[in-house]
């Protein structure tokens, strides 16, 4: 299946098992642990955009990683099959192919937020007349209060420099002509320009170097969340220029709850020493890194390894090793093809509802969204997700009102689109 051949939709149950059976990814399902119901029988799980099933390959990796401790000791950092020495560096370029990035500029480390606040150390670099972060409206909490609590610590007032674009009158996303617009008029007040690669509320995805480009035009930084994005959508973090980016790994990279997260720093930022930055000792020059107090100045590591602070978790490395490899095998291109197709006959089997009982909010062209559509209930919304909840459905609500449904490439299948829809039809109207 391509995108670029997208073949007519219609509504019969037959036409999604006939999609099912010509998919050449359909047996990647079978490499993941799908939930059951009460009664044993599979979830339909749509809910990967919050949380990725579990590879069936985590518990051999993680297991592995377990043996070796028990059996060596401190000499599995140096003496095992994979030494955890250097193991994040076996994450670095198969995180680098999802981010449209070099190996160097990628790292597997700590969490979403602790690794948005290490860049802001470095990146946002605010003064009396450049003080400005712009972000997106709906942007996920979590970055606007690093945002908002980095603005504070500066000295500012976060009602004042928090600068957030929100969508025209009447529409849901954001149009990327307004983005440029705002940057052209209010760029050089901005230092910091913060956005998600994918919003998490309504699943837009960003033109990310048309805006990269403007704001660099502009003197801003550029910082990108990626959580929504990374194993979703294609990105090219290097060609477009943005100067950091920082993601989680436990939505469609399938990495598991609270896992490794990730970062990226463009390369010409790789041997900057004039840029401010936390230090640890997992940044520091591995040559001189086990000299220790012998040694005391912190040497940092060229590229994005040099913002690192503590050695990486070997047992929360394993799961994402695990799934990267999944994502090599399959490769983006055919995954975001088939993504492409199953989220637009999701939305292609709304659209047949009768009544006006659901608005969408995310952009109808393929290349504006991910595998996710943000659906306005205006039922009532509780009610909807209890029903959904007792048919094996499992999706995923945000007030006011708003289910998100993430039709995942990886694990699920045509069929459980047309399901989904069947009971988003049957369900009471207003």
């Amino acid at each position: 299946m391509s995108a670029d051949k997208q073949l007519p939709f219609n509504a019969q149950e037959s036409f999604a098992r006939s999609m099912d059976e010509r998919d050449s990814l359909a047996p990647f399902r079978g490499r993941f642990h799908i939930p059951r119901r009460r009664d044993g029988t599979e979830q339909l799980y749509f809910a990967g955009n919050s949380l990725g099933l579990q590879p069936i390959s985590v518990e051999a990796r993680v297991k592995r990683e377990l043996a070796e401790w028990a059996e060596k000791g401190v000499a599995g950092h140096f003496d095992s099959a994979m030494p955890w020495l250097d193991y994040h560096r076996r994450l670095a370029a198969p995180l680098a192919r999802l981010a449209g990035a070099e190996p160097s500029e990628v790292v597997a480390m700590n969490s979403l937020t602790v690794n948005l606040h290490l860049m802001m150390v470095s990146f946002y670099r605010p003064t009396k007349d450049r003080h400005r972060i712009l972000m997106e409206d709906c942007a996920f909490p979590s970055d606007t209060y690093a945002a908002r609590s980095q603005i504070s610590f500066h000295g500012f007032d976060p009602s004042e420099a928090l600068r957030v674009a929100k969508p025209r009158d009447g529409d849901s996303a954001l149009r990327t002509e307004d983005l440029l617009d705002l940057l052209e008029q209010e760029g050089e007040k901005i230092a910091l320009v913060l956005l998600g690669g994918v919003n998490y509320f309504t699943g837009q995805a960003f033109d990310l170097a048309a805006i990269t480009t403007a704001a660099k035009g502009k003197g801003c930084a550029v910082g990108l969340d990626l959580a929504h994005a990374i194993g979703n959508v294609p990105l090219r973090l290097h060609d477009c220029g943005a100067d950091f980016a920082v993601w989680c790994s436990y939505k469609y990279l399938n990495a598991g709850p609270g896992a490794l997260a990730g970062c990226f720093v463009h390369t010409r930022h790789a041997r900057d020493s004039s840029l401010p930055r936390f230090a640890g000792w997992w940044g520091n020059d591995p040559a001189t890194r086990f000299k220790m107090h012998l040694l005391p100045e912190f040497v940092p590591v060229p590229g994005a390894d040099g913002w690192q602070l503590s050695n990486p978790p070997i047992l929360a490395a394993a799961p994402l090793l695990a799934s990267l490899e999944i994502f090599d095998e399959a490769g983006l291109d055919a995954l975001r093809a088939k993504s492409t197709l199953m989220t637009g006959y999701l939305e292609f089997l709304v659209q047949q509802i009768p009544g006006e009982q659901y608005e969408l909010l995310t952009p109808r062209h393929h290349d504006e969204r991910g595998c996710q559509l943000s659906l306005r209930v205006k039922v009532d919304a509780k009610a909807l997700l209890r029903e959904l909840d007792s048919q094996g459905i499992v999706a995923d609500f945000r007030e006011p009102g708003v289910l998100r449904f993430a039709p995942v490439p990886l694990y699920n299948t045509f069929r459980e689109v047309w399901q989904l829809a069947r009971v988003l039809g049957e369900a009471e109207r207003p």
